[in-house]
């Protein structure tokens, strides 16, 4: 997935608006890393990494590497 630290950047953007201006606290952060930190390792990593890799497909028409 070629597309990762752009999507990492992307999601991380998001995540510090939501710090700046929607009120999200520190701790809320924190725990949805560890959470998907941990839900990573379980079976459904590899389901979710596949669903990402199918919308980000669908997204960009079918430009991106497999």
């Amino acid at each position: 997935m070629n597309v990762t630290v752009p999507l990492v950047l992307l999601v991380g953007l998001v995540v510090l608006i939501a710090w700046r201006y929607l009120g999200l606290k520190l701790w809320h952060a924190i725990a949805a890393l560890l959470f998907g930190f941990l839900l990573a390792a379980t079976a459904l990593g590899p389901e979710i990494r596949q669903i990402i890799r199918a919308a980000l497909d669908w997204i960009t028409g079918g430009q991106g590497s497999r």
